[in-house]
């Protein structure tokens, strides 16, 4: 397993996106995710993407060169068109606004719109912690839920993050989680390497329980809690579908897909400015010492490592190069 620095990862990614047809303001902000998400631990959200970004980027199933277009709908309401190209550069463009007008008004929200996926929403809800803000951010994806009694598919995974600053520039706590028991990647990894997967996962076809793989890719996926998971996919899809302009989950192929319609998915965030109360720095801090009481207890996301160099996966290493038309 090679061991690559972050900035070199980056790098190959750029290439690899530029060389496929990618804009270079587009390719650098989705290169700096990719690179970050291995720098996690987050391969699914990594490496793991490349292949279909470039493939997809030749297909025109994403555009790679466009230019984000930023409107304000109310004075605290920022909406981004990303026009069929990558969420990472479209939330670039609606970040520092977003962030204005949450430290004006308190709370702001930021709505990015026809947009490809954008894999990891932690990334994007840890910037807004790390500018001083609490971020709560969502997004849609392709169908793979049933409703719950159900096995049609209705939403997708419907990832909810939420990233709170610690009043120095970093992250007191953060989490980043699908509302499904568990993320569709790790279905299609087990699948890939022939391995089962644990029962409550997933249903088959026919609404029945299976700890196969391939069963459940054209089943559904189960929302984590049950109902409660559920209805948290609901609202996720109804802020991203409904308010940030992208379709309904139902409408969406599959996000790796090399062919096919856009994505035009959405995503949705709420800035909120732990500065309008005086007591928010003093209770963060005292219940992260609750939680620290026990050995081995924290909050979501503390202490997370970020490893640079990488040991990052052989094959998808080598992929990368070869996109990147780099020498292996």
């Amino acid at each position: 397993m090679p061991s690559v620095p972050m900035v070199k990862i980056e790098r190959t990614v750029q290439a690899a996106l530029v060389r496929h047809g990618a804009g270079a303001f587009a390719a650098a902000e989705v290169a700096r995710a990719t690179a970050m998400a291995e720098a996690v631990g987050n391969r699914i959200c990594g490496l793991y993407y490349l292949e279909s970004y470039c493939l997809q980027l030749q297909s025109g199933r994403v555009q790679g060169d466009v230019v984000p277009v930023v409107t304000t709908p109310r004075p605290a309401a920022i909406h981004v068109d990303a026009l069929m190209g990558f969420a990472q550069p479209a939330f670039a463009y609606g970040l520092a606004p977003a962030l204005d007008a949450a430290r004006q008004y308190g709370v702001a929200t930021l709505a990015v719109g026809h947009a490809h996926t954008c894999t990891s929403l932690g990334y994007f809800t840890e910037q807004i912690a790390r500018a001083g803000l609490i971020g709560l951010g969502m997004t849609n994806a392709s169908p793979i839920v049933a409703a719950p009694g159900g096995k049609s598919r209705v939403i997708g995974t419907n990832p909810i993050a939420f990233s709170v600053p610690d009043g120095d520039g970093g992250l007191a706590m953060q989490f980043d989680q699908s509302t499904t028991t568990v993320a569709l990647g790790k279905i299609t990894m087990a699948k890939a390497a022939g391995t089962s997967i644990p029962e409550g996962w997933a249903l088959d076809v026919d609404g029945n329980p299976t700890t196969d793989p391939e069963a459940a890719l054209a089943g559904s996926l189960v929302s984590m809690g049950g109902y409660k998971g559920w209805g948290f996919g609901i609202m996720a899809e109804l802020l991203t579908a409904g308010l940030a302009g992208g379709v309904l989950s139902r409408d969406v192929k599959p996000l790796k897909a090399a062919e096919g319609p856009p994505h035009d998915l959405g995503q949705f965030y709420i800035l909120i400015d732990p500065s309008t109360s005086d007591s928010f720095g003093a209770r963060l801090s005292a219940l992260s010492e609750i939680v620290a009481q026990d050995d081995g207890a924290r909050l979501p996301g503390q202490h997370r490592a970020v490893s640079d160099p990488v040991d990052v996966d052989d094959a998808a290493w080598a992929q990368a190069l070869e996109l990147a038309a780099l020498p292996q």
